[in-house]
């Protein structure tokens, strides 16, 4: 199935999820846009494992992903929502350590179908992440904070009201973290069933072996990324209470297309 096909039929699958107001059956069009993507790339791997040495044959590149401008609240965990579906779409990823960019490695199939779902996912994250904070949930939780007093050289705990920013980042972390773990299911289950045929078994496993192989060997040659990122830890404080209500609005996410949000178009190029 050729690059377009493959999108057409998965924006068939995120319309129908965002179109039904059934929670379960949202949830069961996103697992099969995931499947259709994920089956997808095992058919692109087998096709590159019968036509190796070809002139055309596909390869991996590399995309620039533009989260957003330096300073910008929420990056990391719109870096981290990015990362997460990637690597349930076997792309691999490098980031600055400011969260602006990323730079995404991976076959030119897998990059497109992460530009779609992050698209769609990015929107509905800060969407419900804005709900939960108007609602003013969270302000009935406190979170620990150390103070210090120098003059007296002693440092007490205080409980503090969980402020909005932290309440934010902490239910878009969670939401990520979600979101990562549910695609990351699909993935399992197409993958498991595609290798799970006699006839066909031991072929797709070597293909996706190979595809593996030639990713990261075009990864550790295209890569410069030094350290680690740590855009997870969390900052400004803890609450549960988001963390809790992110996960649950990812457990129900729709992918589906939508407007754009003001300043958060993401500007992708190949390298």
């Amino acid at each position: 199935m050729d690059s377009d096909k493959l999108l057409t039929r998965i924006g068939g699958l995120l319309r129908q999820a965002e179109s039904t107001d059934n929670e379960h059956e949202a949830e069961a069009f996103m697992a099969a846009a995931q499947r259709l993507a994920t089956a997808s790339s095992i058919d692109l791997a087998v096709a590159r494992s019968h036509t190796r040495g070809r002139e055309r044959r596909q390869t991996p590149t590399q995309r620039v992903v533009h989260i957003g401008e330096a300073g910008k609240k929420g990056l990391r965990t719109y870096a981290h929502l990015y990362i997460a579906i990637a690597a349930a779409n076997d792309v691999q990823c490098d980031i600055t350590q400011t969260s602006t960019t990323i730079f995404a490695y991976g076959f030119a199939s897998d990059l497109d179908v992460c530009e779609r779902l992050y698209s769609s996912l990015l929107i509905q994250m800060v969407r419900a992440s804005d709900a939960y904070v108007k609602s003013g949930a969270y302000r009935s939780e406190t979170t620990p904070r150390r103070v210090v007093d120098r003059r007296r050289r002693t440092v007490r705990l205080e409980h503090r009201p969980v402020a909005g920013v932290t309440a934010r980042l902490e239910f878009q972390t969670a939401y990520a973290a979600r979101i990562g773990a549910r695609l990351a299911d699909a993935k399992a289950e197409t993958e498991a069933q595609a290798t799970a045929a006699p006839e066909t078994s031991q072929e797709t496993a070597l293909a996706l072996r190979d595809k593996q192989l030639e990713l990261r060997d075009y990864y550790r040659e295209h890569s410069d990324a030094r350290g680690s990122w740590r855009g997870t830890r969390a900052s400004a404080g803890h609450s549960s209470h988001a963390r809790r209500a992110g996960d649950r609005a990812a457990r129900t996410a729709r992918l589906g297309p939508a407007d754009e949000l003001p300043g958060a178009r993401r500007q992708l190029r190949e390298k």
